[in-house]
């Protein structure tokens, strides 16, 4: 077994280019889509830009909570699988989600997850090379603390304005 990877967020080096979300797109739909990356970059309030993608929680709630086991850890990886055959599109595992990472694909309605790219994740390829290092891999076994990166976008926001702006973050939010 190879080493496992954890992509590390750093959320204040975040500029929201969405170079991530157009590598990902490009990666696993072949086309410039957005919409359909498996890493989002949201922007709850105004020059708040948050990268938002699953964070391989220890104990995976979303992968236990599918009625039709159309998700699975890749042990290798430790990244969430969909099995888009077996995908019903109920939705459970998005409110599972302490994140509410997963979301219905565009295209096709089925449950959506960072599947690290097998273990060599495009989106912190260009992060990186553009020096913007807000997300990027490390080699590291599964812990406990991976879940305390999968929150909302929103409450991640609260948090960085607060961070970044002080007392007057508290207005923005």
């Amino acid at each position: 077994m190879s080493e496992q990877i954890w992509i590390v967020r750093d959320y204040v080096k975040c500029t929201g280019c969405r170079r991530c979300e157009l590598a990902c797109s490009m990666h696993h739909e072949d086309w410039m889509w957005p919409e359909a990356s498996r890493i989002r970059v949201f922007m709850p309030f105004p020059g708040l830009e948050v990268p938002h993608l699953c964070a391989q929680c220890d104990d995976y709630p979303c992968v236990k909570i599918c009625p039709v086991e159309a998700l699975s850890v890749d042990e290798k990886t430790t990244a969430v699988l969909v099995d888009r055959d077996k995908c019903i599109s109920c939705g459970k595992c998005i409110s599972a989600c302490p994140g509410n990472v997963p979301f219905l694909h565009p295209g096709d309605n089925k449950a959506t997850i960072c599947d690290l790219c097998e273990g060599d994740p495009e989106c912190t390829k260009v992060c990186v090379e553009a020096k913007y290092n807000a997300i990027y891999v490390v080699k590291e076994k599964q812990n406990v603390n991976r879940k305390l990166f999968s929150r909302h976008p929103v409450e991640v926001a609260k948090d960085l304005a607060v961070n970044l702006f002080g007392e007057k973050g508290e207005k923005v939010i």
